[in-house]
């Protein structure tokens, strides 16, 4: 699969979640010294490999017959910040928008939140496709996988598009987990002695990752 076909894939899984609606949001993923993102104006959730265009990473077109997203320079801003990170996923997701309208960083409520960094940080708004957007988002994203954008939305990373798009998933989670705990009472955050020994408890354990069952555990007899 193309690298365009690839990007066009994402943008339809994020459509078919919830994540993305109509044209509002954009996908990418870096391949070597190209990047692969969806065009704008494109309905996200029809987007095919000829919705996707390929560019340098000063933005000069490679391939494709149309326009960038108007986001482009978020995207080529945070690979040029992140030398490990080879996708950006933004949306315009519900929950996540929703909590970009209120707070200035969501906290850890659940241990899952480590898996993004930590506590997320919510970029100050700015004018879509503006370079203040791009500078306040790269700036939230310091040692994160994912940032809030003030009444906007949300961009999510990874070392994998796969990886950016199950971050952004993540993401919208627990914006809707802190917006559940809100209306029961004041979210109780993990504090950072208990964040830390969530960190531990996974590097012991494999956390998030298949294991080879041990000799020792007892198998289903075979038929």
């Amino acid at each position: 699969m193309s690298a365009r076909d690839e990007v066009a894939a994402a943008a339809r899984r994020l459509a078919a979640e919830g994540l993305l609606v109509g044209t509002a949001g954009n996908v990418s993923v870096r391949v070597r010294d190209l990047v692969a993102v969806t065009a704008t104006g494109v309905v996200l959730a029809e987007c095919r490999a000829r919705d996707v265009v390929v560019v340098d990473h000063d933005g000069r077109l490679v391939e494709g017959g149309l326009r960038p997203t108007s986001e482009l320079e978020l995207h080529l801003g945070v690979y040029a910040d992140q030398p490990t990170t080879t996708a950006v996923v933004h949306t315009h997701a519900p929950w996540s928008t929703a909590v970009a309208c209120v707070l200035d960083e969501l906290p850890v409520l659940h241990y899952q939140q480590l898996l993004l960094g930590g506590a997320v940080r919510v970029a100050p708004h700015a004018t879509f496709g503006s370079p203040e957007l791009a500078a306040g988002v790269r700036a939230a994203l310091a040692g994160r996988q994912a940032a809030l954008m003030g009444n906007h939305g949300s961009v999510a990373v990874g070392t994998t598009l796969d990886q950016a798009v199950e971050h952004a998933l993540l993401l919208e989670w627990l914006a809707a987990l802190h917006h559940r705990a809100s209306t029961l009472g004041t979210p109780r955050p993990l504090t950072h002695a208990e964040q830390e020994a969530v960190v531990l408890a996974a590097l012991s354990r494999g956390y998030g990752s298949t294991q080879p069952a041990p000799p020792s555990l007892p198998r289903e007899a075979q038929p």
